[in-house]
């Protein structure tokens, strides 16, 4: 399943979320989502960039250029004290949908 059909707001908090497990090249993010999903969520770069930039503008995300493993330059991305922050929110927000949602499809029909 593309990131894409998701609900508005998901991509940035698996970004946030993966970002809490350390420091990550943007293609690497991509990569360690579909590993933890066993290939059921794919984020393609057109989806991943800009979700990417948004969270940095924000100050949710810090991005520093270097290297990659392929000796090309990336950017490499930390979560932030205040990204920290924004993922226990989001977390929480989610649980509560997720619960809700469970509840709208668990419904009998009468």
């Amino acid at each position: 399943m593309a990131i894409e059909t998701l609900l508005q707001g998901t991509l940035d908090l698996l970004i946030l979320r993966t970002l809490a497990l350390g420091p990550l090249h943007g293609l690497g993010i991509a990569d360690r989502i579909a590993q933890v999903t066993r290939g059921s969520l794919q984020v393609k770069p057109g989806s991943l960039f800009p979700a990417l930039y948004r969270r940095e503008a924000d100050g949710l995300v810090e991005g520093e250029r270097g290297g990659s493993k392929s000796g090309r330059p990336a950017k490499l991305y930390t979560l932030t004290k205040a990204g920290r922050k924004c993922l226990a929110e989001e977390k929480r927000s989610w649980a509560r949908a997720a619960l809700a949602i469970e509840g709208v499809l668990g419904m009998e029909r009468g």
